[in-house]
């Protein structure tokens, strides 16, 4: 904790410098409340203070209870004084008409720096994530009561407005078995790892009619084990009735002090289905007129892009949604997907209907939790279809697709990241908490010059995105997940220009990394980014004839996972393309790497 409070210091020190205005005060501040109050000042008081400053640009003045438990004098908290007064006038409190850039980005990157730094939360703070997990379940359920008449009507005319076409499309690969499944790298609530999914025994009556196991799961139909199946009803594989079935099984990860991330982990049959539906979704996104620009999510950039335009004239507004999937109804979807019985039936097939929380296992009402592989795209397909809701209604009429087509560039929707224009807002938020979503009020911008969208943080213009610190500093070359991380955000503090940071973040790197080159912004080597310094080359590759420098690589080894026989034969038949599996050791390792090592090896330096 004493590496974080130093670097807090060396950080304000040169914001200061930044914005001419003296630290020392609020240095004392930190040191005293580190002292008292431990590591969640860092990550949890200082980003509240972020969050309320947030607050205070979009309205347009500071208020008191944005900023509790902290010291005020005049109209400005007494923390920071010297970057708020840039800000606000600090006799009112109110934004000044034109307020500073450089102290709105140093109060932000100060505040906020600690915010996702990736620590396991207490036990305490992850039983109350878990009992959220199942009010909002509770809630979903009183929610699903009010899904009726007008408006069920409602978002089942503008659904079809929207996914009709894209819907025919997978409704008919579905229906011609037109899907190759795969599997993921991650855990599967089987606890199947690696190669050994491809061996799967477990699959559901619900999957065999849409998804057979003899055509998705063997390589042969002539099998020994497919042949023994049909013989034998209790040979492998072992078919699973709906009350049979294996639940999810709900986990926390870390993403903040303050609270963990709730993931779902889908059993093995399930995932491997989801994931082929998954990549026809993905390909009929990027086909269709109104799918490609609404809800496309292979880049974030459209987003922060309008985000940005939305903070220069204030045409638009940036809107966050609150336990976003966990808020997503199968209702909803099975309403979206009404007129299509085999996109349906095909996506109800794959859907997992319990969860086990704690031990403890829950009927869901949810589509899905994080962790499905439909729940990213079924999750922008509904809110999508609730934000034009909210639109049909503000403009008391039945949208045309002309209508849609004209909010091209103006509505867009990535995850729970969402922007439409600002005199729709009000009936968009108001749509939204109808269907039982719930907006973050708290991340949502509308009325001031401040927007944020899919990590990028804009005023007036200009980008003000903080770079957050995402693990505690290596002490020790074995600390290899620390180290890869500071390399990244010590590079990311030096493009934003703050170089005494970044010198403080590499006098920590060199304790631990003997080699610390100065490298291009692609090299797979750990070293520094550098506007003044050479690149570090210590030679030419033989056979590219490029230049190469030796230096410390983060390396993942994947466990072992050998495969062979009817395994082998399936995982060649799933494979895309014509070229070959690019690891010659597929067959041999395989699944998510458990850790990283680093490693001296010659990369390319650029």
């Amino acid at each position: 904790m004493k590496s974080l409070t130093t670097f807090l210091q060396v950080l304000l020190h040169e914001l200061g410098e930044w914005c001419h205005t003296s630290t020392s005060r609020d240095f004392k501040t930190v040191t005293a409340r580190v002292e008292h109050e431990g590591l969640s000042f860092l990550t949890i008081t200082l980003p509240e203070f972020g969050k309320g400053f947030e607050k205070s640009l979009d309205r347009g003045s500071l208020a008191r209870s944005d900023f509790n438990g902290f010291h005020w004098v005049g109209g400005l908290p007494a923390f920071l004084q010297g970057f708020l007064e840039l800000v606000f006038d600090r006799e009112t409190g109110r934004l000044l008409d034109h307020p500073s850039l450089d102290a709105i980005f140093a109060i932000r990157q100060i505040s906020l720096v600690f915010k996702k730094i990736e620590l396991e939360c207490s036990e305490e703070r992850i039983q109350s994530a878990f009992a959220t997990y199942v009010e909002c379940e509770q809630e979903l359920r009183t929610s699903d009561q009010t899904f009726t008449g007008v408006t069920r009507d409602e978002f089942v005319k503008v659904g079809r407005l929207l996914w009709a076409e894209m819907f025919t499309k997978l409704d008919s690969n579905i229906h011609s078995g037109d899907i190759i499944p795969r599997h993921g790298p991650g855990a599967t609530a089987d606890k199947l790892r690696g190669n050994s999914k491809y061996l799967q025994r477990e699959w559901t009556e619900r999957l065999e009619y849409y998804f057979p196991f003899g055509e998705f799961v063997l390589g042969s139909l002539h099998e020994p084990q497919y042949l023994a199946m049909r013989e034998d009803s209790h040979a492998v594989p072992k078919y699973l009735e709906p009350g049979d079935e294996r639940p999810v099984r709900v986990i926390t990860v870390p993403k903040t002090l303050k609270t963990p991330r709730i993931i779902a982990i889908e059993p093995t049959c399930m995932q491997y289905v989801q994931q082929g539906i998954l990549e026809k979704i993905v390909e009929a996104i990027r086909e269709d007129d109104i799918s490609r620009w609404l809800i496309c999510f292979d880049d974030q950039l459209p987003n922060r892009e309008l985000a940005r335009k939305g903070s220069i004239d204030g045409s638009l507004a940036t809107l966050d949604l609150s336990e976003a999937s966990d808020r997503v109804s199968n209702q909803h979807v099975l309403a979206l997907t009404a007129d299509h019985p085999h996109l349906r039936d095909g996506v109800q097939a794959c859907r997992s209907r319990k969860a086990d929380v704690n031990g403890k296992v829950y009927r869901l009402a949810k589509f899905a939790s994080m962790g499905s592989a439909l729940c990213f795209p079924f999750e922008a397909m509904v809110f999508a279809t609730v934000v034009f809701v909210g639109i049909s209604r503000a403009l008391n009429r039945r949208l045309t697709k002309k209508d849609v087509q004209s909010f091209k560039g103006r509505v867009r929707i990535y995850g729970d990241d969402i922007i439409v224009p600002v005199e729709f807002v009000d009936h968009v938020v108001t749509s939204l908490t109808d269907y039982g979503l719930k907006v973050n009020v708290n991340k949502s911008f509308w009325t001031g010059r401040f927007r944020e969208s899919c990590g990028g943080d804009y005023f007036s213009g200009q980008d003000v995105t903080p770079v957050r610190v995402k693990s505690l500093f290596p002490s020790r070359r074995e600390h290899a997940d620390e180290i890869v991380s500071t390399v990244a955000t010590r590079n990311l503090f030096y493009e934003k220009g703050l170089f005494v940071t970044a010198g403080f973040l590499d006098s920590v790197l060199e304790k631990v990394l003997p080699v610390y080159p100065v490298v291009g912004r692609n090299s797979p080597a750990l070293g520094r980014l550098s506007h003044d310094g050479e690149l570090a080359i210590s030679g030419t590759h033989p056979d590219y004839q490029a230049p190469f420098v030796k230096a410390y690589v983060s390396s993942a080894r994947l466990p072992s996972s050998s495969l062979d026989s009817r395994g082998a034969l399936t995982k060649w038949f799933l494979k895309r393309g014509e070229d070959p599996f690019q690891d010659l050791n597929h067959l041999l390792r395989a699944g998510r790497p458990s850790s990283v090592d680093i490693k001296m090896r010659w990369v390319p330096v650029a």
